[in-house]
């Protein structure tokens, strides 16, 4: 494994410097637990020499800074986008970003040194961006609620977008940080298919587990929106899966629904097209067809999901017209929809989460 390629740059005060190691091999403990539900993980505890990092100006983000106390994943999604990340470490996309996990063990100690720096202004920090702050690995470290008090203590505003429903342990932190800033909570539900979910997302909590955890914020007055991520195309876009996945969204109260069709960008599109060859090889074909042109769906399929999760949004009551919707948070990278002279426009996009 490689760790110190990884490099970040500034200083920690906001001033322009040369790039610095983010942590050294030196700094590196590697641990692996023998319980059932870390069975298979090897975690890398490393010291953190930097946690709050700034988004690359080229990025379409809608937030410029985030923080990201993990590295690799054990919701073991086959498509996630972050799994180019692991490829720095010398270690593959694919099984090696499922289980071998970097674990900032200092993040909160470290965020609260960063937010007090001179320079720091108090922005937006976005959360769950790269990969989910509560996946199983926080259940043992538990960096998060350090984390959160960091930012309540500073009055610093927020947002985090997860599959994991630990969450809502630190749902007393959240309300507290809430009383004095903006925090913007969203669950990620794409679908609710249980034989979907178990092939596509094996180590998340259900799609009915994370919709109620949605129902368990909203009760508690955190606002909550939904990412309808990833909508997959010929596997779960059929109008009834769509219907129901908004229906039980609006069922749970969340303040916004989101639609985000999949996305293959480099990493991601090796694993998930293996995954779809074994699986559903008759559609590989059809992917080709449709992602031969990049990493994106067609901007008219895109704007198709979107328009049918519009309209069936409207009828659950749930957006524009509907109940308030959430706080700004994080959404990943999606492309601009340029002109389509074979669609037909569609209503304008949902807020976003």
């Amino acid at each position: 494994m490689r760790w110190d390629n990884l490099t970040g740059d500034g200083d920690r005060d906001g001033r322009a410097a040369g790039p610095v190691a983010l942590f050294g091999a030196d700094a590196v403990v590697t641990r692996t637990f023998d319980t059932p539900e870390f069975r298979g993980i090897t975690f890398h505890e490393v010291r953190a020499r930097s946690i709050v990092n700034r988004v690359p100006g080229a990025s379409r983000m809608p937030f410029e800074w985030t923080v990201n106390p993990y590295r690799g994943c054990s919701h073991a999604c086959v498509y996630c986008f972050a799994r180019k990340t692991h490829s720095y470490l010398d270690l593959d996309t694919g099984a090696d970003f499922d289980s071998q996990i970097v674990v900032k063990t200092n993040a909160p100690e470290l965020l609260r040194r960063e937010l007090g720096a001179p320079r720091w202004s108090g922005a937006h920090i976005a959360m769950g961006t790269n990969v989910d702050c509560y996946q199983r690995a926080e259940g043992r470290y538990r960096l998060m609620p350090g984390i959160i008090e960091a930012l309540r203590d500073r009055a610093n505003p927020f947002s985090i977008l997860t599959k994991g429903t630990l969450i809502l342990r630190d749902l007393p932190l959240l309300r507290e940080a809430a009383e004095v800033t903006d925090v913007g909570i969203s669950v990620s539900v794409g679908f609710t298919d249980p034989a979907l979910w178990r092939t596509v997302e094996p180590g998340t909590p259900s799609p009915a587990a994370r919709l109620h955890a949605v129902r368990t914020l909203t009760d508690a007055g955190i606002e909550c929106g939904v990412l309808m991520a990833p909508v997959i195309p010929f596997l779960g876009d059929a109008p009834e899966q769509l219907r129901e996945t908004v229906r039980a969204v609006a069922a749970s109260g969340a303040t916004s629904v989101t639609p985000l069709v999949l996305h293959l960008r480099p990493g991601a599109r090796e694993w998930f097209t293996a995954w779809l060859g074994r699986h559903h090889p008759h559609l590989v074909g059809r992917y080709e067809r449709m992602y031969g042109q990049g990493s994106y769906a067609p901007t008219w399929y895109q704007r198709r999901i979107t328009r049918q999760v519009h309209e069936l949004a409207a009828e659950f009551g749930i957006g524009p017209g509907g109940r308030t919707g959430a706080r700004p948070g994080p959404v990943p990278e999606r492309p601009a929809a340029g002109p389509d002279p074979s669609a037909t426009p569609g209503p304008t996009q949902l807020s976003l989460l």
